[in-house]
């Protein structure tokens, strides 16, 4: 059956394209679906991994470095010493490259990046990557407040990113270190004619809050493209998860060697492998079981263990749980075939799940020990977690303690039913959900879960609207800093704290503090105080910090990893 599935795979997607040549041709194997083509919609790697190739930003990093970066619609990278970056650390100059051309031809101005910039720190789409740059240029999260009402003043932004002849200025709230990483990763540029002909915001304040937070499908941008960087999309057929891209000859860096990327989504690891064995992929995500087999493959290339901003998997508690039509909580009710909305207010509810995760066995197995043991949201190398920072290890005989003390024993005595949901090409989130599960129904056979995998945009949906009671998800650092993944996990204003509708103003608090810092040591004690009440709290239960696999055909070249990208720039690939 998988050796039918992967023919036809094969067939129909070579026929589509065999007038091709395929040397000049690069045809990617990835899990997971682009969301929306739209950049300040889509928060996910799968999406932002395929739209660095596509969108350029005004800086770029070097190679595989996490911090050194490199102009690219900007002439220079701003610093102190060439007066670029302001004494005071919050007013940054951008001398806009000239000459440079979008897809359409047209050609690239300061006004556009101004544009681009303020249309992504405006949409604030819920959810979306928009408070990235609203921390450090508007000191907010979020434009909306708890009630959902805009509370950010137009004219405050339009001041802080402004246009001064060939240079883009931009004036934090308050000096932010990671800004110029931040600005590199997510300051795409597209063009503004462009949009506003197609229907986005108008760069006007009358129309701006008309454009706040608009839905996937509201995006006149979903499935449209206009950037300036090395690749254009040529086509995205939605239906068959493929998305193709096509070389930019006139880039203004030289136009790419590969000219044709076929970008699959392919959710069977076996179809993934022979795929790649065949020569019908040249680059795929692979699963790690298959290693020793294509390690002893020639025609085949593995980059193994590549370092990781990574946090996956991550299993998650949704506090009021939206019941609506809800096929996931069962009756509805704490009558041992459902669960009730709140059912996960108890502490000593999450504590118990927290104590029944086997975190050795499935690093040692499941991962194959590719990672290390997750404690706390940030990977060790943005963070220094010593002995003394308390974490969760396997203990049944506490989850016993803490399930019989749960809703002052109702739980115990009841039981319960629920689903506990993963995305369906995630292979790792699906065995750690197995995991739990099995622990925990054998410690009471009142306890009853379900598993269920749905697609990527459905899994998307189902978190943004908190249906899923629990969810296994992970986190791909957005840029190599510690407030990168404490404030989305923690802060009540980050993506997962969000969706799980968890705060705890203390966490808050702190982590805005440290976001400030500039003394490590002051810094890290922070931190050390944020993950004491995070512990305390147990809303969350991490995993691993997994490392990276890529694999190629031995004719690929040019490759370089860098895991602020969530994915691959293609720009230096060959065959």
């Amino acid at each position: 059956m998988k050796k039918l599935l992967f023919l036809l795979v094969g067939l129909s997607f070579f026929a589509a394209c065999a007038k091709q040549d395929l040397k000049d041709t690069l045809v990617v194997a990835h899990k997971g679906e682009m969301e929306s083509l739209d950049p300040v919609y889509s928060y996910d790697g799968v999406t932002h991994g395929m739209l660095i190739n596509v969108y350029d930003t005004l800086l770029k990093f070097k190679g595989s470095s996490l911090t050194d970066l490199e102009p690219s619609l900007a002439t220079q990278v701003p610093t102190v010493e060439n007066g670029l970056i302001s004494k005071d650390g919050k007013t940054y100059t951008f001398p806009i490259r000239q000459g440079v051309k979008f897809h359409d031809g047209e050609d690239l101005t300061p006004e556009d990046v101004r544009y681009s910039i303020l249309r992504f720190l405006l949409s604030d789409v819920s959810g979306g990557p928009s408070s990235l740059l609203l921390e450090p240029i508007l000191g907010v999260s979020s434009t909306r407040n708890d009630k959902g009402e805009i509370v950010v003043d137009f004219n405050e932004a339009a001041r802080a990113v402004r246009v001064e002849g060939d240079k883009v200025i931009i004036t934090l709230k308050r000096p932010f270190a990671p800004f110029l990483y931040i600005l590199a990763r997510w300051g795409y540029v597209v063009s503004k004619p462009w949009a506003v002909q197609n229907g986005a915001w108008n760069g006007e304040e009358a129309t701006w809050k008309q454009f706040n937070n608009f839905t996937k499908d509201a995006s006149p941008l979903f499935d449209k493209t206009n950037g300036t960087g090395p690749f254009k999309v040529a086509r995205w057929d939605i239906a068959a998860k493929r998305l193709t891209l096509v070389s930019n000859e006139n880039y203004f860096a030289g136009a790419p060697r590969i000219k044709t990327i076929l970008m699959m989504t392919v959710d069977e690891p076996s179809t993934v492998r022979l795929m790649l064995e065949a020569g019908d992929a040249d680059v795929a995500e692979i699963s790690p079981k298959f290693i020793s087999q294509l390690k002893g493959n020639s025609d085949i290339a593995v980059y193994d263990n590549l370092p990781r901003l990574r946090t996956d998997p991550v299993i998650f508690f949704t506090r009021d749980i939206n019941m609506q039509a809800n096929p996931d909580v069962g009756s509805g009710k704490l009558d041992g075939q459902g669960i009730p909305a709140n059912f996960f207010d108890d502490k000593d509810l999450r504590k118990a799940f927290a104590y029944a995760f086997d975190y050795d066995a499935f690093l040692k197995e499941s991962m194959e020990g590719r990672g290390e043991l997750a404690i706390g949201p940030a990977p060790q190398g943005l963070v220094k977690q010593d002995s003394s920072w308390p974490h969760y290890t396997f203990d049944l005989k506490k989850a016993e303690e803490h399930f019989k003390k749960a809703w002052g024993g109702q739980v115990w005595e009841k039981g319960f039913k629920f689903t506990i949901t993963y995305n369906t090409s995630g292979e790792m989130r699906q065995i750690a959900s197995e995991i739990l599960k099995r622990n925990v129904e054998k410690l009471n056979p009142k306890f009853q879960i379900d598993l269920r995998g749905v697609t990527w945009p459905a899994f998307l949906e189902k978190t943004a609207k908190r249906q899923m009671p629990m969810w296994a998800r992970g986190w791909v650092a957005d840029y190599a800093d510690a407030h990168n993944f404490y404030f989305p996990f923690l802060h009540s204003q980050g993506r997962y704290a969000l969706s799980q509708g968890y705060k705890n103003a203390e966490i808050d608090r702190l982590i805005e503090q440290a976001v400030v810092e500039t003394n490590p040591q002051k810094r890290q004690a922070l931190y050390a105080k944020v993950h004491r009440l995070m512990q305390e709290d147990a809303m969350q239960i991490y995993t691993v910090h997994p490392t990276g696999l890529w694999a190629m055909r031995a004719n690929v070249k040019g490759f370089t990893d860098n895991p602020v990208y969530m994915g691959i720039y293609f720009y230096p690939m060959y065959k």
